[in-house]
């Protein structure tokens, strides 16, 4: 029996800033709410320094998806969608 190669993933776009955003948010607010609630600082300004961290990082994620798409597209993973 000889194994099957797998499937090449379909070709698809980054997804939309909005989204990188709202991972980057939901990642900073979780690692800022476990270390700034010991030292009792207000879920107020968790909440802000998230939505900080998640603007500046959304970009940087966004652009690392598409290095890594365009990668996956030169190696034979399939095509970018024009």
């Amino acid at each position: 029996m000889t194994a099957q190669p797998p499937d090449e993933l379909p070709p698809r776009d980054p997804r939309p800033l909005i989204v990188h955003f709202a991972v980057d948010f939901a990642v900073a607010f979780l690692v800022l709410l476990v270390v700034l609630l010991i030292f009792e600082v207000s879920i107020l300004v968790i909440i802000a320094v998230s939505s900080m961290l998640g603007v500046l990082a959304a970009p940087l994620t966004r652009r690392a998806e598409e290095r890594a798409l365009a990668e996956r597209y030169a190696t034979g993973g399939g095509s970018p969608s024009a």
